[in-house]
């Protein structure tokens, strides 16, 4: 069954869309936006000779945003530009030619180019197409997700991964620090050299009524970690003392996520309230909600990359973190169920 593609549907729709990507109205952007400002997450510079500085900075961004921005990260602005420059020239290429990277109907995996990710609350639909490959560990990695086009793909990929891995040790060590861990345990806790980046491209093209389409749903990410890249139209919000606000934008800056397997955090949509389960951290961070919102007049991007367990791998809170006063308050899962059950909206 041929699959319709938001690329497709947007190159077809001038002032209206289908009512599958009508959201609710407690869903609506336009509604729910508080406009004319923007939330300042945290920036750390990463570059600061004073390292206790940088890690009290995460472990309180961490603590109490879920989120903060990276700068001065010593991944090279050329590496990230090369990077979008072949996500963009992907998505640019023909359609018979993307569908070539397709991913395979009922597959288990989320690698390869697709339009739906997940089970839909009352059928709607996000404005968005994407892409997922892994981009390492080299075990890992499956090149039949990998576009042969433009030619750079490949080379941009591995260059930028080869840059992320100074940038995930000092992620990981100061977030096992900021909870009184070693400086390595807690990513040998949630796999260690056997962590995978799981790369995704999101691709959201023009939209008729941004005021009524996401292109991503309010959500918090299953990994433990998300290094994210976005080009340079607005979209990013996140979910703050009760509302949504646009995300500022920071030039090259990395965009970090705490995710599910730090501190997961589900929602109660009706009524807006939270209903937390806490997995490696046991409580000590939290995972941010936020979803992304689309441009009537320009294409947004972003490359986020998750910071994954091995499917088979079990998370659990910490034991170094557990006590009688501080009971565990999520139980030990394999990283794929607990991935199968969060995509189907299935309680856990």
């Amino acid at each position: 069954m041929e699959v319709e593609r938001v690329q497709d549907i947007a190159t077809s729709s001038k002032d209206t869309i289908p009512a599958d990507f009508i959201r609710s109205e407690n869903e609506q952007p336009g509604i729910t936006t508080v406009h004319g400002a923007f939330l300042e997450v945290p920036a750390i510079d990463f570059s600061d000779p004073d390292e206790e500085k940088v890690l009290r900075a995460i472990e309180d961004a961490s603590r109490n945003w879920g989120m903060f921005q990276i700068v001065n990260h010593e991944i090279p602005n050329e590496a990230i530009s090369k990077l979008q420059a072949a996500g963009k020239g992907f998505f640019e290429l023909p359609q018979e030619e993307k569908e070539v990277y397709a991913r395979p109907p009922g597959s288990q995996s989320m690698e390869g180019y697709g339009t739906k990710l997940q089970k839909e609350v009352e059928g709607k639909k996000g404005w968005v197409d994407h892409l997922f490959h892994k981009i390492w560990p080299p075990s890992a990695i499956n090149y039949q997700f990998w576009p042969k086009n433009p030619p750079s793909y490949r080379e941009a990929n591995e260059e930028y991964a080869n840059y992320l891995h100074g940038v995930v040790e000092k992620l990981f060590k100061s977030l096992s620090l900021g909870l009184g861990l070693e400086g390595h345990e807690l990513k040998e806790a949630a796999g260690g050299d056997n962590l995978a980046y799981l790369l995704k491209i999101n691709y959201y093209p023009p939209c008729p009524r941004p005021d009524l389409a996401l292109g991503v749903v309010a959500h918090t990410d299953m990994c433990t970690i998300t290094i994210l890249v976005p080009n340079e139209v607005q979209g990013l919000q996140a979910f703050r003392d009760g509302h949504w606000y646009n995300v500022k934008y920071i030039p090259n800056a990395l965009v970090i996520h705490i995710g599910d397997q730090i501190e997961a955090d589900s929602m109660l949509w009706n009524d807006v309230r939270k209903c937390k389960e806490v997995i490696l951290s046991n409580g000590k961070y939290k995972s941010v909600l936020h979803r992304t919102t689309v441009d009537k007049d320009k294409t947004r991007m972003s490359w986020p990359v998750f910071l994954e367990p091995p499917s088979d791998y079990e998370v659990g809170p910490h034991p170094k973190l557990v006590n009688e006063e501080n009971p565990p308050k999520f139980k030990t899962k394999k990283y794929s169920d607990y991935v199968y059950c969060k995509l189907n909206k299935i309680p856990q």
